[in-house]
């Protein structure tokens, strides 16, 4: 799986080049000396749809943590962890969950508890990405001649659709991560470190109880479907910048349409290759050049790396500052034995 991976990156990273480089620089370079210093206020108008998605993830947590040890600001360093972790590292989309979890549980939450409001939060993004994904193509088809394009998007989307819906169904009714473990146990010889963090049958409770309270999981659909709308307006506040205007809603159309290949191709580390072509494809459907749809692409690269890597600081921070405190608590306690030992 990790070689997968890796390959899928490299052939992403050579079509992301393939596409920058055939673009006609001298237009990409005017318009990054248009837009100027002004490009940096992109990277706090990210904070506005990362903090949406917060609020969803919060709504799921919120009844197992009613004192809010972990609260909107800590989710929201911890989200742009997650976010780091998946656009920056080659994760396959899934170890900023990993990450997340274990960061959460550093408040006293119960892990079961946690993993479950991630997973659940997971499938609900699915969820809310095809309800995105399909008025950015409805907004598309409505503006442009190329039906044949959409529909193959349409069809891919349909195609991958019984995904979530079979996961759905697992998770209300499988035992699925109980079986995981019995299925860990049977691989690995026996219990493990692995199946005691996996800890299947309070998982699949936990996910069950989130299932029992639909208005809570429509709270978070609203949430994470307002986060994509908002992330939306970054692309048209970049190209307003970069001297390419468009309308609101073509920059809804082209980020949801973008959003649904990079869904489709999910298995693409941070989507290289696939954003910058989907731009390319989609800004062309509306009449943004190619060179623009590269600019934008080279500048959501830009601040991902501008959002991303101080996150990715901060949770290294953290780590060593935790075991830090651990190293010196020992020391203490070692400190301490020979006291004890003559005073018995």
């Amino acid at each position: 799986m990790k070689y997968l991976v890796y390959l899928t990156g490299l052939i992403g990273l050579a079509v992301a080049i393939v596409l920058v480089v055939h673009q006609d620089w001298t237009s990409i370079r005017s318009a990054f000396d248009h837009a100027g210093w002004a490009l940096l206020w992109l990277l706090p108008f990210h904070a506005i749809p990362l903090l949406l998605d917060v609020m969803g993830w919060r709504a799921l947590l919120k009844p197992s943590d009613p004192q809010r040890r972990a609260d909107v600001p800590f989710l929201f360093w911890v989200a742009t962890i997650r976010e780091a972790c998946n656009r920056l590292l080659p994760v396959a989309n899934v170890g900023g969950e990993i990450v997340g979890i274990r960061l959460v549980k550093w408040r006293g939450l119960d892990g079961a508890t946690v993993a479950a409001s991630v997973v659940m939060e997971v499938l609900l993004t699915l969820i809310s990405q095809y309800v995105f994904a399909a008025l950015g193509i409805l907004l598309l088809v409505g503006m442009s001649q190329h039906i044949g394009t959409l529909n193959s998007v349409l069809g891919a989307l349909a195609a991958s659709l019984p995904l979530p819906i079979a996961l759905l169904y697992l998770l209300r009714h499988g035992q699925l991560f109980s079986r995981l473990e019995a299925f860990a146990i049977k691989l690995l010889n026996g219990p493990s470190r692995l199946t005691e963090l996996l800890d299947g049958s309070r998982l699949d409770h936990e996910v069950r109880v989130l299932y029992s309270q639909p208005l809570r999981l429509t709270v978070t659909c609203l949430w994470q479907i307002l986060g994509f709308l908002a992330g939306s307006f970054e692309s048209w506040l970049a190209l307003q910048l970069l001297g390419y205007p468009i309308s609101v809603w073509d920059a809804i159309a082209i980020e949801a349409a973008t959003q649904a290949v990079r869904h489709i191709i999910f298995f693409v580390p941070a989507g290289l290759g696939v954003q910058e072509g989907g731009l390319v494809l989609f800004g062309g459907m509306i009449g943004l050049p190619p060179d623009a749809a590269i600019a934008l692409s080279l500048v959501k690269r830009a601040r991902e790396v501008g959002f991303g890597v101080p996150a990715l600081l901060s949770w290294q921070w953290a780590e060593a500052h935790r075991l830090r405190r651990r190293w010196l608590a020992k020391q203490a306690a070692a400190l301490s034995e020979p006291t004890n030992s003559k005073l018995s």
